[in-house]
């Protein structure tokens, strides 16, 4: 379980942290409506496919990504957004599309859309598409490090290629 991987993992760092079961919910908007969470403040997590390898890009469920400025960020020749079939068996035991934002328990590297900087506490799945875990910012850049950098529109802006 997916879940419990990832809760292992945060307690053992000693990380506070609050899960939240929801319905069942397939995107990101709908999940943040759902479970009563702005659209700014749930990371979704979208995968990347840059220069051939597999990256976690990180950003507001009511943002986008913006490929070129994503690109650019990671200093990247050849990007494009990763099919389900690229992604399914690297994230064992993750529904597809709701891997939490850990790379480093699937050795992948993390980028972060610094908008996602501004808020004191983030939510992201934890594998499942009916549960989700809060915690500090704080918390999650300690234990994830991840690349910071700005590569996301707003919700009214369509996907740039």
């Amino acid at each position: 379980m997916p879940a419990k991987q990832l809760k292992d993992f945060l307690d053992s760092h000693n990380v506070k942290y609050v899960t939240i079961a929801h319905s069942t919910a397939y995107t990101a908007q709908e999940t943040a409506s759902l479970a009563h969470i702005r659209g700014t403040e749930f990371a979704k997590t979208v995968i990347v496919r840059i220069d051939g390898k597999l990256v976690m890009a990180v950003l507001p469920a009511s943002y986008h990504v913006d490929l070129t400025a994503f690109k650019t960020a990671a200093q990247g020749k050849k990007i494009a957004l990763a099919s389900e079939t690229d992604f399914r068996d690297k994230f064992p035991g993750c529904e597809a599309g709701a891997m939490p934002p850990f790379g480093q328990l699937y050795g992948t590297p993390v980028f972060v859309d610094e908008s996602l900087t501004q808020d004191k506490e983030i939510v992201f799945n934890a594998g499942t598409h009916d549960e989700l875990i809060r915690l500090s910012y704080e918390d999650f850049a300690r234990l994830v490090q991840p690349k910071l950098a700005t590569f996301s529109s707003g919700a009214q802006a369509a996907l740039r290629l």
